[in-house]
């Protein structure tokens, strides 16, 4: 059984990670062509399951880690075309600006960050539970 808190909490953080897969999508419709077996953009009801892109993010503990506790983002590109590294990684830092701007938006108290922690990107601030997530 999750905290209420905690659910309500990821909740919101889903609903930002959908805006910055649709902001994906619609700035770089058509860059590759989808993988044979991946839904079009739309055509699911969860935005990670169709479409070019899936982003989201996942806790850790952050234990030996910089930063320690956060959400570790994960950002994947459903083709089966080579993507050219550094832009996958210029389509990477364009989601996290973009990401850090909502979460400056929709938890100004919090003080989150979008911060590079060893090889991954995570979100890291204040993380308590509390009525307000």
């Amino acid at each position: 059984m999750e905290h209420p808190y905690l659910v309500a909490f990821e909740k919101r953080l889903k609903d930002l990670f959908d805006r910055v897969d649709d902001y994906l999508e619609e700035r770089y419709e058509g860059l590759y062509p989808l993988h044979p077996v991946r839904p079009p953009r739309g055509a699911t009801s969860s935005k990670d399951q169709d479409g070019l892109f899936s982003i989201g993010a996942s806790f850790s503990p952050g234990f030996g880690t910089r930063y320690g506790k956060g959400y570790v983002v994960d950002l994947r590109i459903a083709t089966l075309s080579h993507v050219d590294p550094s832009l996958k990684e210029t389509i990477l830092h364009d989601a996290l600006s973009y990401l850090q701007k909502l979460l400056d938006e929709t938890f100004p108290d919090r003080h989150f960050r979008v911060v590079k922690d060893g090889e991954v990107y995570k979100i890291v601030g204040d993380l308590s539970l509390r009525e307000d997530t």
